[in-house]
């Protein structure tokens, strides 16, 4: 099976990264089972808990540990709609790099305030984020900065790979875990861990139905770009699929199901209410993408990512209100 990393590469990134970050927590909520019904035993992988409240900061953390330092000295810039862009800015700052965040206009504004918080420069450039990726490519060429894209580069793919290790370390018993999917490095990681760790391990990945590049190049079989970006969960709002992921997710998932708006503002509604932790809308999506699979994966142990809690203030009275 085709993949940009093996499982030496995600070992080797959770060396680095390990005196960083401490694991997060894999819990089980009888009323998430009860909500689900098919016999389902639901697990939460809580990578909301992280400094940056994202799974992204193992990535970001991997990445720049990974770099030379003549590499760092240049400086770092990568293109985010805000997650990304904060494990680049918490790594920068634990290892004294310079890092350049370009994000999309209108951004969420909590995330843009985190960034510069931790010490980067943020810039806003392009009205959707595949226009922020050319213009941060631009930025790049000009003052010479050391581009750590966010799905597109292996040191990242390995980082996303630690969670999946974590996860299978927590309960060997996992018969399946779904995965919000924006550019795949979650989901690559995860199916490079489990080809080693646990073969029978079903990787399933989430998208939002009016972000759905990721899904119909995986249904067509060939990688499309351009495609309209409408979604209020920023970490999986891609117009695209990737170079680097795009063979492994093809042959390497289990199965592929899309969701609505709705289904994850609903989907944030019940992870508040039966959790009590306020995933975004990507962290809500496993969930909803797990009452679709549902009558496939009736009887199992699965493992949902609440792989993000940057929710948007907007985006909260939004969701509480319905």
């Amino acid at each position: 099976m085709p993949s940009p990393i093996n499982y030496q590469d995600v070992l080797a990134a959770r060396e680095r990264i390990r005196p960083h970050l401490t694991p997060t927590p894999l819990r089980h909520y009888p009323l998430l089972d009860a909500a689900i019904g098919h016999g389902i035993r639901v697990l939460v992988k809580h990578e909301n808990h992280h400094p940056t409240q994202s799974f992204k900061i193992r990535n970001g953390l991997s990445a720049i540990l990974g770099l030379s330092d003549a590499e760092r000295a240049r400086g770092v810039i990568g293109a985010s709609t805000g997650n990304h862009g904060l494990g680049l800015a918490y790594a920068g700052g634990l290892t004294g790099t310079k890092v350049t965040i370009c994000v999309p206009e209108g951004n969420n504004p909590g995330k843009n305030a985190a960034i510069r918080a931790l010490g980067a420069e943020l810039l806003e450039i392009g009205a959707s984020y595949d226009q922020t990726i050319l213009g941060c490519a631009r930025v790049r060429e000009e003052r010479g900065l050391t581009l750590v894209h966010s799905t597109n580069n292996a040191h990242v793919i390995a980082g996303a790979g630690t969670m999946t290790l974590e996860l299978l370390e927590q309960d060997p018993a996992l018969d399946a875990v779904i995965i919000a999917l924006g550019g795949g490095s979650q989901a690559v990681g995860a199916i490079t861990v489990a080809r080693e760790l646990k073969p029978s391990l079903g990787v399933y990945a989430v998208g939002a139905a009016s972000a759905s590049a990721q899904f119909e190049s995986w249904q067509r079989g060939e990688r499309l770009s351009g495609l309209p970006v409408a979604t209020f969960a920023e970490g999986i709002a891609t117009g695209s699929a990737y170079e680097m992921t795009f063979d492994a997710l093809k042959q390497g998932l289990a199965g592929f199901v899309t969701v609505s708006e709705e289904a994850m503002y609903q989907a944030v509604r019940e992870l508040i209410n039966l959790t009590h932790n306020i995933p975004e809308g990507a962290g809500a999506a496993g969930f909803a993408g797990l009452q679709a699979l549902a009558p496939q994966l009736a009887g199992k142990r699965v493992a949902i990512i609440m792989c993000g809690g940057n929710l948007a203030e907007r985006d909260l009275k939004k969701a509480l209100a319905a």
